[in-house]
């Protein structure tokens, strides 16, 4: 009897253990990044698309939970993300509009300008947003909950759009052909979390587009560390060939 009571304790602990990792996982790599903009007073390497992806997707997700009840933990994992990407849009905006050195045009949601979509220069625009299409999916999840299609659709945007978090980051990295600003240890966080995430989605049998959508996200989780690596030996040689031409101009200078 006692043994059975045991097992059914750490059965439970591991539980509550699992759910708070599922939680507050997701939210753990965003601390390291947030401390290095604070401290380097700089967000040019952290892409706001990452926040825009995380956003959409999590609101989509919180949505499919209407018409398709899974693990309340995963729920919860989406609220608290939505609030720490808000967070992080908060800094990176002060960040910004205090390093400007040529004052620019404000440029805010209400002008409706495309061209510089997720590029506003104050907080409320982004929040305005969020909260115009958390609206309208609020109303298309209402009207269409009872149909299934709809309902696994969504589940699958949801989860695809999340899966696809990496891809700005990715994007960002590739054209600046740098990993300068950004935290490589948020991006071990997320291939760690990712990971670690997927497995509860397997063991727990959720919806099928939590699993293939998660092991999507841990690829392209991968790909970003790889730019890591590359990009720095690049950055180092750069730096080591900079050095030697400062050497050779500062000595045949000196000896002129």
């Amino acid at each position: 009897m006692y043994n059975i009571y045991e097992q059914l304790t750490l059965k439970e602990i591991a539980n509550w253990v699992a759910s708070g990792a599922i939680i507050f996982g997701g939210i753990i790599p965003y601390v390291p990044q947030y401390k290095e903009i604070k401290k380097r007073d700089d967000a040019e390497g952290f892409s706001l698309y990452v926040c825009l992806t995380l956003l959409i997707a999590n609101t989509l997700r919180i949505s499919f939970w209407f018409g398709k009840r899974y693990e309340i933990p995963l729920l919860l994992q989406s609220i608290f993300m939505i609030f720490t990407m808000f967070i992080m849009i908060k800094l990176c905006i002060n960040v910004q509009n205090r390093n400007q050195v040529v004052k620019v045009r404000e440029r805010v949601f209400s002008d409706f300008d495309t061209n510089y979509f997720w590029k506003w220069t104050d907080f409320q625009s982004y929040l305005d947003f969020m909260l115009l299409f958390t609206a309208l999916i609020g109303i298309v999840t209402y009207l269409l909950v009872d149909v299934p299609i709809f309902v696994e659709t969504m589940g699958l945007l949801a989860l695809l759009t999340e899966a696809m978090l990496g891809v700005p980051q990715f994007i960002h990295n590739f054209l600046s052909k740098s990993t300068s600003g950004m935290s490589i240890i948020m991006v071990a966080m997320w291939t760690l979390g990712d990971a670690l995430k997927t497995c509860y989605f397997v063991v727990k049998e959720a919806p099928i587009q939590f699993s293939v959508c998660g092991a999507l996200q841990v690829l392209i989780d991968i790909a970003i560390l790889t730019q890591v690596y590359i990009y720095q030996n690049k950055t180092t040689v750069h730096t080591k060939i900079s050095i030697h031409r400062s050497v050779f101009y500062t000595h045949t200078h000196t000896h002129t």
